[in-house]
């Protein structure tokens, strides 16, 4: 029992932590798009050297959209965090996202995906794979 409040408690003050005010100033927009046949995603994002934000849209050709918010950390050249979105106007969704800079693009990273403490997130063990992604994004002019 013991043992579970402390894992509660230090969950929650790092979730808060992260939360914490920041200098919404010091991040920089950056609009992504990224095409696959002929499906789109959109990426807007801000952006920082340790964290990023934003929305995340997947539009599938005659089958709908997934769209929500991502956000997450800097981790070197990767961003590292969560896409919490509605599928296809359905049910709220949460997944891992990671994706790798590489000359001025976004590789959309692929994974295996496990649960901890209920939350999705890519398992360690198992690399992350960025050859043959389904989006490749590149910078849009706002």
């Amino acid at each position: 029992m013991l043992k579970n409040f402390i894992i509660v408690s230090l969950l929650s003050a790092f979730l808060f932590s992260c939360n914490s005010k920041e200098e919404k100033d010091k991040y920089n927009r950056v609009l992504y798009r990224a095409v696959n046949g002929k499906d789109t995603a959109i990426l807007d994002i801000n952006i920082n050297d340790k964290r990023f934000y934003g929305r995340y849209e997947i539009l599938y050709h005659k089958i709908g959209k997934d769209s929500g918010d991502v956000r997450g950390d800097m981790h070197g050249d990767t961003l590292r965090g969560d896409f919490h979105f509605i599928s296809n106007g359905g049910s709220w969704k949460r997944i891992p996202i990671a994706l790798l800079q590489k000359d001025d693009k976004l590789i959309l990273g692929k994974g295996v995906i496990g649960t901890y403490f209920n939350l999705p997130l890519f398992l360690p063990e198992v690399p992350i794979e960025y050859n043959n992604s389904e989006f490749v994004f590149e910078k849009m002019e706002k």
